[in-house]
C-alpha cells in the first residue's frame, strides 16, 4: 500500500494549477474537535486525511462550513472535504460546496462509518438510503435524493448493552487499531479509483473485507 502512494509522489501527480474542468468532491464525514478525532464516527475524516497527506496536501482552507483540500490526481481535480457542522448537519456543508463548484452528483463520493457492516469491511454503493447514518441522511435531505455514490466503512455493532451513540463516539479497540491503518489505506485507494476508473470498477475491486 505504501508503494502505491509513494509512486504517486514520485510521479508528481499534484499539478492543480494546470487543470481545468469540473472537479470531483470527496467528502469524509465526522465530527470536528480533538475529542472526536480518533472515534469510530470519524473514519470518514481519517480516510480523506490519508488521501491528502499522501498527496502532499492538507486541510488548511476553510470554505462554506468545511475544511477543504484541493488536489489533482491523474489529470483530475479533486476537492476533499471535512464538514465542520458536526455529523448530523453534514448536508449543510456538502451541498453548498457542490453548488459553488457546480459539481454533478455523479462526481460526488461520501465516505462514512456504518454500524451494519463488520469492522474492516468496505462497501461502495451508487445510491441508497441512510441506514440510520445521520450525516448521510442530512446530505440526502439537503440534496433531495439518494442518487450519489458512498463508501461505507464498517465499524461493526456494539456488543452487549452499550449504547450506539457511546459506541460510535468511542475510540477503536486495541484489536481494531492493529487493522485500522490497512482499512484507511484501502478506503483511500478505493476513493481514488472512483475518480480514475469509475464507480463500477471501484466497487468490483474494493468491496469486501480488508486484510490486516
Amino acid at each position: 500500500m505504501e508503494r502505491f502512494f509513494d509512486s504517486l509522489r514520485k510521479k508528481k501527480l499534484i499539478e492543480e494549477e494546470t487543470l481545468t474542468g469540473t472537479p470531483f468532491l470527496i467528502a469524509g464525514l465526522g465530527n470536528p474537535g480533538r475529542e472526536y478525532r480518533e472515534s469510530r464516527h470519524n473514519i470518514g475524516f481519517m480516510v480523506v486525511d490519508r488521501i491528502a497527506g499522501q498527496l502532499n496536501s492538507d486541510f488548511s482552507k476553510v470554505q462554506l462550513k468545511s475544511l477543504i483540500s484541493q488536489i489533482s490526481y491523474q489529470n483530475e481535480r479533486i476537492i476533499l472535504v471535512k464538514p465542520q457542522t458536526f455529523m448530523n448537519l453534514s448536508g449543510q456543508a456538502v451541498i453548498p460546496l457542490m453548488n459553488y463548484y457546480k459539481i454533478p452528483q455523479t462526481k460526488l463520493l461520501v465516505i462514512h462509518d456504518d454500524l451494519d457492516i463488520p469492522f474492516s469491511t468496505l462497501r461502495m454503493r451508487p445510491f441508497g438510503g441512510n441506514g440510520g447514518q445521520k450525516g448521510l441522511g442530512s446530505i440526502i435531505e439537503q440534496l433531495g435524493n439518494q442518487n450519489f455514490a458512498r463508501l461505507r466503512c464498517g465499524i461493526g455493532h456494539p456488543q452487549g448493552q452499550m449504547d450506539v451513540k457511546d459506541y460510535v463516539l468511542n475510540k477503536f479497540s486495541k484489536e481494531e487499531y492493529e487493522i485500522l491503518p490497512s482499512v484507511i489505506n484501502r478506503a483511500a485507494e478505493a476513493a481514488l479509483a472512483f475518480v480514475t476508473e469509475g464507480l463500477q470498477a471501484a466497487m468490483t475491486r474494493f468491496n469486501g473485507v480488508v486484510e490486516g
